[in-house]
């Protein structure tokens, strides 16, 4: 049985905000390591993160699901080479059920502030059920991906038919003999669009710019497959090796080798070449920048489904909304039932929906005016025992993203154990370790091809700036946070 976290008033080990991969992770390391004087607060009636909330037809990972599951929990017979959403979010219970996590998890409990009392070196988190909780650590886990981004189009609240963003999918929706208009060509309307015209009797696709797409190696996990992996430790770990490598094979054109870009440009474009004969159609879906600048794509039928009769894609820019039709700026009339808004995140939202307040009481949202940043991706000064998860300058163009996690969450049992070995002190990383730490990795990121790429996109915060994604391999990465540097940290005695 596990050991509940107490309810003393003594402040808690930490509080973990986000039941998404990233918290589960962190959760179960936590009690592995003994520390079970936490809570995980998620502010919807389930855990699961994005893979709770983006369930739109079709929605699925695009990263192999040998990589996409934690080193420590390994062998999860997924049925399929690239996990869909209903596996994946069963897998994350799979990993709440078997480690125990029930009884420090609160569900339905949002966090509506968090700031830092120095007097007692703890921070005071504050739900939107007006209850406060105490902890020494504060550790985020509320992702990139969370707050759906809506377009600034004129009218859209004028549109009477169903308004779905991809990421709040109603089900109740019937797209059947309907007129289906989606926004945006990025990773889930390429998801859902085949789901969308094999029902409506026509779909009309707004694209401001082309995905590169490669060809997806997807197929059924045979019974054997799954047992093999689920019992034989060497063939798992082989399996998941072989798929890492060549992932992180991939990478290396997005930040190191161009001439590599070059070759996997040409296998994207020759596979749009098979895919679409329409030459006028193949034109408007080739892309006209770097590889990799934007999100590479994988194809689970989206060429398939834009070469139908009835899909029509439209790359004139949109001007307007109406109750019943898009109007693009060439005065075109799209007529419509449905509207699906499939336009991303605010990827630059990295707490999440809730502000903290630091040291002093500067926010987090006034340190990061012009961008945000952290030390490693984890901790920020004028924070003391704030610590990210999927923080800034985490994200990967190549490979599983739990691997980059599992650094992160390393690096903070480090920082925890250092915290219990010094009762009422606080942590907070120096200002010259994180300002030359962000130097060196805004100077590589300029070489990469998110800088180079002749694009914009999501990765970007205020000014161009890279804020999102890390700039090279997860090996360094890993490397970078092999250990809990104290060095480059003040240790702080309660004021």
């Amino acid at each position: 049985m596990s050991e509940a976290p107490p309810r003393a008033s003594a402040p808690l080990a930490a509080v973990i905000v986000g039941g998404g991969f990233a918290g589960i992770g962190m959760a179960i390391r936590l009690k592995q390591a003994g520390i079970h004087d936490f809570l995980l607060l998620e502010r919807e009636a389930g855990i699961g993160g994005t893979w709770r909330d983006n369930t739109y037809p079709n929605a699925a990972c695009d990263v192999p699901s040998v990589l996409y599951s934690f080193s420590f929990e390994p062998g999860f017979p997924f049925p399929r080479f690239y996990a869909r959403q209903p596996d994946i979010l069963r897998y994350q219970r799979h990993c709440v059920s078997k480690h125990g996590i029930e009884p420090h998890l609160r569900l339905n409990c949002g966090v509506r502030t968090a700031h830092w009392d120095g007097t007692a070196a703890c921070w005071r988190i504050h739900t939107l059920h007006g209850e406060v909780i105490s902890a020494r650590a504060l550790i985020t886990a509320t992702g990139q991906l969370s707050v759906p981004r809506l377009p600034d189009i004129a009218g859209l609240a004028s549109f009477t038919g169903p308004c779905l963003h991809s990421a709040r999918w109603d089900p109740g929706v019937d797209l059947q003999g309907r007129r289906v208009a989606v926004i945006g060509t990025g990773a889930s309307a390429a998801q859902l669009l085949p789901q969308a015209v094999s029902r409506a009797i026509r779909v009309t696709l707004f694209q401001r710019t082309p995905p590169y797409v490669l060809p997806r190696p997807d197929r059924p996990a045979p019974r054997w497959e799954s047992w093999l992996y689920g019992h034989v430790p060497p063939l798992r770990w082989l399996s998941r090796g072989t798929v890492f490598a060549v992932q992180e094979f991939l990478g290396l054109s997005l930040y190191a080798l161009p001439v590599l870009g070059a070759v996997v440009r040409q296998l994207c474009l020759a596979h749009l070449w098979l895919r679409v004969r329409d030459p006028a159609l193949r034109r408007k879906l080739t892309p006209s920048y770097a590889l990799g600048c934007k999100r590479i794509l994988v194809d689970n039928g989206f060429y398939g489904a834009v070469t139908q009769p009835h899909c029509e894609v439209v790359t004139e820019a949109i001007a307007s909304v109406g109750p019943d039709h898009v109007r693009t700026v060439d005065g075109g009339r799209h007529e419509a039932d449905v509207l699906v808004l499939a336009t991303g995140f605010a990827s630059q939202t990295f707490n999440g929906t809730f502000e903290i307040a630091g040291r002093d009481g500067r926010t987090l949202s006034e340190a990061w005016r012009e961008g945000a940043y952290a030390y490693r991706g984890v901790t920020v000064h004028g924070f003391p025992n704030l610590f990210m998860l999927y923080g800034p300058n985490t994200n990967l163009g190549h490979n599983s993203i739990l691997y980059m996690t599992e650094s992160q969450i390393g690096y903070v049992l480090g920082a925890l154990r250092a915290l219990r070995a010094a009762p009422g002190e606080a942590l907070e990383v120096l200002p010259e370790a994180e300002s030359q730490w962000n130097a060196r990795l805004q100077q590589a990121l300029g070489r990469t091809v998110w800088s180079t790429g002749g694009c914009g996109n999501w990765y970007q915060g205020p000014g161009g700036r890279i804020t999102s994604n890390w700039s090279g391999s997860t090996f360094s990465y890993r490397g970078a946070l092999r250990r809990f540097d104290a060095e480059h940290y003040a240790r702080l005695a309660p004021r």
